[in-house]
């Protein structure tokens, strides 16, 4: 473009700013923050710390209302005291293993069931826990893992008991499961 097009462009754009001055500086406007940030708020573990609280606060008075109105998941192999339900529940037993079945469908979960529960027996380990969440992902919002854990648990010989866990320790959402003693 060498018909001085560029040039005239230069020349406007200079009469344009021909009355434009820098901004002063001043020092006194501004300022300067002191010390560290605040620390992040942790948000959405609060509030599931308040869900929780909420959960246990809504709960039933007694475990023994709890056990006999039938609303817990729970089983008791047959000749064994309700006691044994009763110290699952309260954490009388160290919950020494966990399995997560988050996600899994129906076949996975009976799979990886089975698995981690020979592991267990084979570890000579006496309380675990089975993550089964609440169903709220599913079609029907419906608790499809708990009601499978329902059916296969009581089937297994290894099992002595399963409770609903405490709200800390997964409450609606998770099982606590007593294995039997090996010698």
């Amino acid at each position: 473009m060498g018909d001085g097009s560029e040039h005239g462009h230069d020349d406007e754009f200079r009469r344009a700013m021909a009355d434009v001055r820098p901004i002063a500086q001043r020092a006194r406007r501004r300022v300067v923050l002191r010390g560290a940030p605040p620390p992040p708020e942790a948000r959405q573990r609060r509030r599931d710390e308040r869900a929780v609280l909420r959960e246990s606060l809504a709960g039933p008075a007694s475990l023994d209302h709890l056990l006999d109105s039938g609303e817990e998941l729970s089983f008791l192999r047959h000749g064994l005291s309700r006691q044994v339900l009763r110290k699952l529940r309260r954490g009388h037993w160290v919950v020494e293993s966990e399995l997560d079945l988050h996600g899994m469908n129906r076949a996975q979960a009976t799979e990886q069931l089975a698995l981690f529960l020979r592991a267990c027996v084979a570890r000579h380990l006496r309380c675990v826990r089975i993550i089964h969440g609440k169903g709220l992902g599913s079609r029907n919002r419906e608790p499809v893992l708990k009601n499978l854990l329902h059916k296969l648990l009581p089937r297994r010989e290894d099992v002595l008991a399963f409770c609903q866990a405490p709200a800390a320790h997964g409450g609606g959402g998770a099982l606590l499961v007593l294995l039997k003693k090996r010698l």
